[in-house]
């Protein structure tokens, strides 16, 4: 019953690590659990996969204009040389020698600010060589230090986060943004304490055992050709990024200063618009960013076509990993496993640990596992009596833990933009990324099962 199931997650693994696009892997693999499930074709394609609830077209549909907003700030930031000024300015403060926090401090400060992941790393990535080769520290730990900013607390944990994680557990359950914020900020501080004391013992590691910066022909090319004299002061830099997070916290700043959620007001419409509130903080920083640089007055509208393209490859790889998904959850070992996840003698929270954790290893997404078990499971553990805010919380962190397997889409295109093997670089992403966050979800849940049980 089972056995399609696993044979098609080994099988994603495998064309992950065989760089073999997501694309073609989701489609191969889908079949492969059709047959061995003896799931109807036409019905597993047409519906199952493509414009079912959890299909990947009505994913795609729905979330469209984020994906957008989101690559089209990401393309003006970078055009603009915002980005890389605040990168430039961390350097500048804290010197070249402390290059992993500079990397994780930068892609911090930008994904939390509503930059896309790739966007970044394209960003941050011709600096950070100069620093490397500067500090003469390996490219692994770069590439780990990145994934330390920008794919843990960021991603899943910090209230208020534009990321689609926590926007997609938003629109499911009808929370906002910054549900159960202290518990996730609790966890931020226990992954970047943890990341950040792994990767200075992996530095001070690497210095005792003569391992330096080893760049490649592309390296070369982007360390020799990268400038940086004509960048805009991080203060201007920085403007549209404070729109973006300043436009997302000002209904709950409206809520905290006595402000009514009466219909019609701001606040009342924020609250009801969950994914386009977002999508309309992200336009604001868009609008901005064209508007104080000068730089991107010519030729605005192709540069934006250009980011409006940049988000399609990122939708659509999301949307078939989550249609693969949506196939997997029509199968009866799928079916069964949930009833028994669901029927475990565990406390609730350890059970949706469990439970999102397993569909987000199954598909290698944290945004695929989430969206599937939010579709199938979540109202189950709020007849439980699990609260709709630590349900969010919890199962978006849980989210981004087993989702960064070898197969994980994101995991497979920061090393092929770094020019590194699995075998060079995903032991320490694995760490930063897997089982750090699965520890501080876990500590998370034990700390408020405590306190909850006290009051």
């Amino acid at each position: 019953m089972y056995i399609g199931i696993i044979l098609a997650v080994i099988l994603f693994i495998y064309f992950a690590m065989r760089g073999v696009s997501i694309f073609l892997a989701a489609i191969i693999c889908t079949l492969l659990v059709v047959v061995t499930n003896g799931l109807p074709l036409d019905k597993s394609i047409f519906d199952y996969f493509a414009f079912g609830p959890l299909g990947a077209f009505s994913f795609a549909g729905k979330f469209f204009l984020l994906f957008v907003m989101g690559a089209l700030f990401g393309r003006v930031t970078g055009e603009s040389g915002a980005a890389s000024s605040i990168a430039v300015a961390l350097v500048n403060k804290l010197g070249a020698q402390k290059v992993l926090w500079i990397t994780v401090l930068a892609a911090s400060i930008l994904t939390y600010g509503g930059v896309v992941v790739f966007v970044v790393i394209f960003a941050m990535y011709p600096l950070g060589l100069k620093l490397l080769k500067e500090a003469n520290v390996p490219k692994r730990l770069f590439v780990a230090a990145f994934a330390l900013g920008s794919a843990t607390y960021t991603l899943s944990a910090l209230p208020g986060t534009p990321s689609i994680q926590n926007v997609i557990a938003s629109v499911s359950l009808k929370t906002d943004l910054f549900a159960a914020g202290g518990w996730g900020i609790f966890a931020a501080v226990i992954m970047f304490t943890l990341g950040m004391m792994y990767l200075e013992n992996q530095r001070k590691k690497a210095i005792n055992n003569n391992e330096g910066f080893s760049p490649n022909e592309r390296d070369m090319a982007l360390i020799s050709s990268e400038q940086h004299s004509d960048l805009p002061h991080w203060t201007k830099a920085i403007i549209p990024l404070v729109i973006v997070i300043g436009t997302i916290i000002l209904p709950r700043l409206l809520t905290l200063a006595g402000y009514s959620a009466a219909e019609g007001s701001i606040v009342y419409y924020a609250l009801k618009q969950p994914l386009l509130w977002p999508s309309i903080a992200l336009l604001f920083g868009i609008l901005t960013t064209v508007i104080i640089f000068p730089k991107l007055h010519k030729n605005t509208l192709i540069m934006l076509g250009k980011g409006a393209d940049d988000a399609i490859i990122p939708l659509m790889a999301t949307a078939v990993v989550i249609g693969f998904g949506s196939v997997v959850t029509k199968t009866e070992g799928f079916i069964s496993l949930s009833q028994w996840l669901l029927s475990l003698d565990l406390n609730p929270l350890v059970s949706i640990f469990v439970s999102v954790s397993l569909m987000s290893a199954i598909v290698g997404s944290s945004t695929g596992g989430l969206q599937i078990f939010l579709s199938s499971m979540s109202q189950s553990y709020i007849d439980k009596g699990v609260e709709p805010e630590m349900l969010h919380r919890i199962a978006t962190m849980a989210s981004g833990g087993f989702d960064s397997l070898p197969h994980c889409g994101a995991v497979v295109a920061v090393l092929a933009i770094a020019g590194l093997t699995h075998k060079e670089g995903y032991k320490d992403i694995g760490i930063i990324t897997v089982v750090i966050p699965v520890f501080a979800t876990i500590a998370t849940i034990i700390t408020y099962s405590i306190f909850s049980t006290q009051i």
